[in-house]
């Protein structure tokens, strides 16, 4: 694949073809207003629950405005450097690329804002009706949760259809700028939302909790107003983000591979399959239904799951016998002498793969239920930890978030090792050819990962919803039998945001392998030497960055949440009455905390991601930088699945203890229960998450600077620029890290330090 000017040719038929598919994005859009309006029409409950739920809008509203502003200005910094990097600024190319950087970034945060926007407003809505119906609250949930789900399909969409069609050959290049712009802000989104989230959780545990032997949700805790405006900027806006950006990249591998292998029809495939998801997602939701009051809350949703998934299976095989087939002949014919004869071979391999990229997804949420469902041995074993002390509960969780990221590995592996056997059946053209279909067909195997992805976000964001939910029933006083359902509702939303991390991790993977073989286009090379030391370089390099960037994040967590612990010791001890719900803590502290922690540490990491590859690109050339990406797929996901799963694993086995097990609440077995959960707080919803943007990322940099790389190779005309450059970044990542470390000594943070210690021996 040549990085310049393809030779694309759109007739009619295929002009039609993209317009239909850019109208089912549209209609996408269209229905997420349409559910807007359902979820809004649905009573918002008492005004002690309107008012609960109003501060939480108020807090997550804030703290993403301010999010915004912080990224606001590097992120046009950044659209700027894309627009002259190749030293052509009058170049349609280069205006496209930087525009489209910026679309991609603003179109990813829509998504996140517009799912967050619409579960702090859904809350006390849920909380509402669970006190008539399940299947209501059931609804309310989901749909909220759907709406997140129809912006990131449609966006996302309507974003890479309409950049095909403006550029055509061109294209390429465009869409490497949407794909950047899209991971970038989910990124910041991640890291952010996460920092945000965990430390305002485990100040609500480790004092509410394990100190006070309070509820969770309990009114009285100053930081509660923090936790769950947390669940809506981490698990809600920056996954959203985080699936929008996975969404966007794997169609973006796509099309660019599949323009290698197939001239148009590569392109528009990938594209009409997306289209087919999105059809078959807005079907599936309306399955989501409970039959009725006593039917178990994870029943409906796998249904809707499973019901979008056999339509798209169905759609996918007439794509392919009505459009697919018949085009790849005519390709055939007048390209290849070889491929003659062979369209019906590879039209129906190409919809095997996808379809193996769907039974991939299924693979992979069994995987993460597995290892962090309360119904599954792994949890039951932590759990069971817990009755010997913290340190075996800390022991016994490392051990199967360890295991769990063997077994996901293999599974992504196996799905890999099914193209090339796919394609090498009755192969079809040379050698060359034959590599271009098996790395289109993994490309395709992301894109049947993430077909019914409006499934999958109404999925995660329905977690924050049902949390929320939660919390507010228990600080509006509805009794415990009047939670029961919400309860349900909650433990269920937990499964399921643990199984949309496993997806984005998986996906994460799967589109960072075609990224790789797209840079290996650009750049020429023929394959990695590993036996080349710079290449060697490259490769430990890219392995330690994923545990620098987690290092970061976690480090990040503890510090915040070592100043709402602190916070929250003081209120109890200096607002009199507080314990006793006399007096209300003062909850907006705690946030402004969160939000200022949170803010602090978004680009560091940022930066980190961004310059390094830049910098191994340029020290040591293009095929260290090759190196350098394929040190960072494998480690990142074995990193990430690790921290996510453990995470996960420790959250579900104190839930399995606060449910009565090893006994209950308040046992010597709980207190080692929320000491494994708050240590995996800042894993599975900080760290861990947030290597899936790192890693595409830094594969999407590495493939917009792989033509300076290998040209600095070649020349060295620009030597002293270069050396500038690395030096620059070598500084900047330093002074992110040296931050990173630092004490802090300002503001609220100064003040609560100081007096931390001495809340401490007092309480």
């Amino acid at each position: 694949m040549e990085h310049g000017a393809l030779d694309v040719v759109l007739g009619q038929m295929e002009m039609t073809t993209l317009w239909v598919i850019l109208s089912i994005a549209v209609i996408a859009l269209l229905y997420a207003f349409y559910l807007m309006r359902q979820v809004l029409g649905k009573s918002s409950g008492s005004e002690l629950m309107q008012s609960i739920s109003k501060s939480v809008q108020e807090g997550a509203n804030a703290y993403l405005a301010r999010q915004f502003k912080t990224i606001a200005f590097f992120t046009i910094l950044l659209g700027i450097i894309l627009w002259l990097l190749d030293g052509q600024p009058t170049s349609p190319i280069s205006i496209g690329r930087a525009i489209a950087f910026l679309v991609g970034a603003s179109f990813s945060a829509l998504t996140g804002f517009a799912g967050m926007s619409l579960t702090t407003r859904a809350n006390a809505r849920v909380a509402h009706a669970s006190l008539t119906s399940k299947k209501e609250a059931l609804t309310i949930a989901f749909r909220t949760g759907a709406i997140a789900g129809m912006f990131t399909i449609g966006l996302g969409l309507l974003g890479a259809t309409a950049i095909f069609m403006i550029f055509k050959g061109d294209a390429s290049k465009v869409l490497v700028g949407f794909g950047f712009g899209g991971c970038l802000l989910a990124l910041f989104m991640r890291v952010g939302g996460g920092i945000y989230t965990k430390a305002a959780d485990v100040g609500a545990d480790l004092v509410g909790k394990v100190e006070k032997n309070i509820p969770e949700d309990d009114p009285r805790n100053p930081a509660t107003i923090a936790d769950n405006v947390g669940d809506n900027v981490g698990d809600c806006a920056g996954m959203a983000a985080d699936i929008f950006e996975s969404y966007e990249v794997t169609l973006v591998a796509a099309m660019i591979l599949g323009f290698a292998s197939f001239g148009t029809v590569g392109v528009l495939f990938p594209l009409m399959l997306r289209a087919v998801g999105v059809l078959t997602s807005i079907i599936g939701t309306y399955f989501v239904k409970a039959k009725d009051e006593s039917e178990h809350v994870m029943k409906p949703i796998n249904r809707g799951f499973f019901i979008a998934s056999t339509l798209s299976i169905i759609g996918f095989a007439l794509v392919t016998y009505y459009y697919l087939i018949p085009e790849i002949e005519k390709f055939a014919l007048e390209k290849f002498s070889a491929y003659k004869g062979n369209g019906v071979n590879l039209g129906w391999k190409l919809f095997a793969i996808t379809t193996i990229g769907i039974l991939l997804s299924f693979v992979i949420s069994k995987l993460t239920e597995y290892f962090t469902s309360t119904e599954f041995k792994p949890v039951k074993e932590v759990a069971k930890s817990t009755l010997t002390g913290h340190a075996t509960t800390i022991i016994q969780g490392i051990a199967e978030g360890m295991e769990s990221s063997v077994w996901a590995i293999v599974a992504i592996a196996i799905a890999i090792v099914s193209s090339i056997v796919i394609f090498n059946i009755y192969p079809v053209g040379d050698s060359h050819m034959i590599v271009q279909q098996i790395l289109y067909g993994v490309s395709l195997l992301g894109l049947g990962m993430l077909t019914v992805t409006g499934i999958i976000v109404s999925e995660d964001s329905y977690g924050p919803v049902s949390d929320n939910a939660q919390g507010i029933g228990e600080m509006s006083h509805m009794t415990p039998k009047e939670r029961r359902i919400l309860d349900e509702l909650d433990s269920v939303g937990n499964s399921t945001k643990a199984i949309t991390k496993g997806f984005a991790i998986a996906t994460a993977v799967i589109a960072a392998v075609s990224l790789f073989s797209s840079y290996n286009e650009v750049t020429k090379l023929p394959f990695i030497n590993l036996s080349d030391p710079m290449v060697f370089v490259g490769l430990l390099i890219g392995g330690a960055v994923p545990f620098l960037f987690a290092s970061l994040l976690v480090r990040a967590v503890g510090r915040a949440a070592f100043l709402v612990v602190s916070e929250v010791r003081r209120q109890f001890k200096e607002i009199k009455g507080l314990m006793e719900g006399k007096a209300k803590p003062d909850a907006a502290r705690v946030v402004d905390i969160c939000t200022s922690a949170a803010l602090k540490e978004l680009i560091g990491p940022g930066l980190l991601a961004i310059l390094t590859p830049v910098i191994v690109g340029l020290l040591f050339k293009a095929e260290a930088l090759a190196g350098y990406l394929a040190g960072t797929i494998l480690v990142g996901q074995l990193l990430a699945v690790f921290l996510a799963n453990s995470g996960g694993a420790w959250d579900n086995a104190k839930k399995l203890i606060e449910n009565g097990l090893y006994g209950g609440k308040g046992s010597e077995a709980h207190k080692a229960g929320v000491t494994g959960d708050t240590v995996g707080d800042p894993f599975k919803d900080t760290a861990g998450p947030a290597l899936n943007p790192l890693i595409k990322v830094m594969n999407l940099v590495s493939l917009i600077i792989a033509p300076l790389a290998f040209v600095s190779a070649q020349s060295k005309q620009y030597g002293i620029w270069i050396i500038l450059a690395i030096v620059a970044g070598i500084i900047i990542i330093g002074t992110a890290i040296f931050f990173s470390k630092r004490e802090e000594t300002s503001g609220i943070a100064a003040e609560v330090a100081k007096k931390a210690m001495e809340g401490y021996k007092d309480n």
